[in-house]
């Protein structure tokens, strides 16, 4: 059983157990994206880094009641940083590298991050960021000198209950939401996935998971982290998925489990077959959302099965659904049957249970005595959001579900406003605060239309501050993207502008969600809708 407190604890005891073996490996590919050495590295090796990185932080001043942004994309510096971090009771907020000026601003001021470690070349974007916020920031690169902490720490144990992490998910009628994450929360995800069995057994040393997935979600960062840290695996992060050179990376990383996203299975398969399909050592694949059309396809053709999980930032291990006994039901969405630990009820919209067959809400709790074991501990700043998401005692997905008769639970749709793309969530109303500011915009309304390779896509619905000629709407449909790309993450930018006279909004001027989504499928095709999906492109 493992008895660790602490993330840091939990690497140092399987350091001592495994001092020799792989942990980490960059593969050629991704150390010449990101311009850093390739090749593996020992747990024993590692943990003499984190532990040289932890006493320069504390020398530095930092401890608990501190956190510390981490902007550093997949690289090996973004565990070797948190786990030091982590030793000293500091908790890490991890900062995608897509975001830009609005959302870095908001991020540093919201959590009150006392330190970021970065990328040099994004350093000047969070100094400006946090002086925009009126916040205390310092700012370093991997290898420099760690600079004195802006204020000092707080004297507290370090446990379980300690916060861990600050993840900042999608918000739903606003700004993301900071979940602030303990120890226990990551301890639970890599205890829950060393022993859920079944098709997702792990073998104690010997497992190599490969995962294109950023760390700076809670599948890469939780799940996949530390399951090799508790069973002493070998963790390979790519810089992203890319489908050409994919099965190159499975086979020359020997990975035997790999990560995936609902669209990597349709781009592998759109690929020419070869004898080399199943030139691999892969025995199972861990993700959500393949598409049901072609989940047995590539099962049958690529031979491992993938494992449909269901799980959410706040939920984590604490409500983790996995599809890793049979029969599973391959092509109808099934994300498994829920284990004993976790009690699930599907609610209609009258708030009673729905029977069999029936959509509901998927409402979770933990079986016992605390029903947020293993779950987030709250939305930092907003203890109204956390009452709301928590009433009556069960944890409100937002996630319409189907029960079949044997228990298997099937995702439907979701009932919240967020986008899904590529597995990115997006919030539109913080497209739509951003597009707002735009001069040629006087109103807009964010939506998704369905695409074919990423799920949704970004469509915005833009009452035009003055009329658009045809002529003009591609230049200023460009001019609203380039806009947005600037301030927001080049995913959330978007894909398709369609200017209209006038949006579906209440008498209190709210935009009708439902009317929206009706509005937007007429749209796509129309003159009047610019295809901008061309222009989203990474800075």
């Amino acid at each position: 059983m493992n008895r660790a407190n602490t993330v840091w604890e939990a690497f140092r005891d399987t350091a001592a157990r495994f001092p020799d073996h792989p942990c980490l490996q960059v593969l050629p590919e991704t150390a010449a994206i990101y311009g850093i050495d390739a090749g593996e590295r020992r747990y024993a090796a590692v943990l003499a880094e984190v532990d040289a990185l932890a006493g320069a932080f504390r020398d530095a001043g930092y401890g608990p009641g501190l956190r510390a942004g981490l902007l550093l994309e997949n690289r090996p510096s973004f565990l070797t940083h948190w786990f030091a971090l982590n030793r000293l009771g500091v908790s890490v907020v991890p900062i995608s590298a897509e975001m830009r000026a609005a959302e870095l601003e908001y991020l540093c001021g919201h959590s009150e991050i006392a330190l970021a470690v970065t990328l040099p070349e994004r350093a000047g974007d969070l100094r400006a960021a946090a002086e925009r916020a009126g916040t205390r920031l310092a700012v370093m690169s991997p290898g420099e000198a760690v600079p004195p902490a802006p204020r000092p720490p707080v004297d507290a144990a370090l446990d379980r209950d300690s916060e861990c992490a600050l993840l900042y998910t999608s918000g739903t009628t606003g700004r993301p939401k900071g979940c602030v994450l303990p120890n226990r929360y990551f301890l639970g995800a890599g205890e829950w996935y060393a022993g859920i069995g079944g098709l997702a057994a792990l073998r104690e040393g010997g497992e190599r998971m490969l995962t294109p997935l950023p760390v700076n979600h809670m599948n890469a960062m939780a799940f996949s982290t530390l399951a090799m840290v508790l069973t002493g695996g070998c963790l390979i992060l790519l810089d992203r998925f890319h489908p050409r050179s994919w099965w190159e990376s499975v086979r020359e990383s020997r990975a035997t489990v790999v990560h995936y996203l609902g669209v990597m299975p349709a781009m592998l398969l759109a690929a020419e077959p070869s004898q080399a399909d199943r030139d691999h050592h892969v025995r199972f694949g861990f993700g959500a959302g393949v598409d049901r059309r072609h989940h047995a396809a590539f099962e049958e053709r690529f031979g491992f099965p993938l494992l449909e999980a269901w799980a959410m930032t706040e939920t984590g291990p604490g409500a983790a659904v996995i599809a890793n006994h049979e029969p599973r039901h391959v092509g109808t969405s099934c994300f498994g049957r829920p284990e004993p630990a976790v009690e699930v009820r599907l609610v209609g919209d009258d708030g009673g249970d729905v029977p069999d067959g029936e959509p509901g809400e998927l409402w979770v709790r933990a079986a016992g005595d605390d029903p947020a074991h293993g779950f987030f501990r709250e939305y930092l700043k907003n203890p109204e959001a956390t009452a709301e998401v928590w009433a009556g005692g069960w944890f409100h997905t937002g996630d319409v579900v189907r029960r079949s008769a044997d228990g298997s639970l099937h995702f439907v749709d979701r009932k919240k406003n967020v986008i899904r793309r590529s597995g990115e969530n997006i919030s539109a109303v913080e497209v739509e605060s951003v597009l707002q500011q735009h001069p040629l915009v006087h109103q807009v309304a964010v939506g998704a239309v369905a695409d074919e390779i990423r799920g949704d896509e970004v469509i915005a619905c833009v009452v035009p501050a003055e009329t658009v000629s045809a002529e003009r709407r591609e230049a200023h449909a460009a001019s609203i993207v380039d806009y947005c790309l600037e301030q927001l993450a080049y995913y959330k930018a978007p894909g398709y502008v369609a200017f209209v006279e006038a949006l579906p909004l209440t008498p209190t001027q709210k935009v009708q969600r439902g009317e929206l989504r009706a509005l937007v499928r007429e749209l796509q095709g129309q003159a009047c809708c610019v295809d901008t999906r061309g222009l989203k492109k990474r800075r």
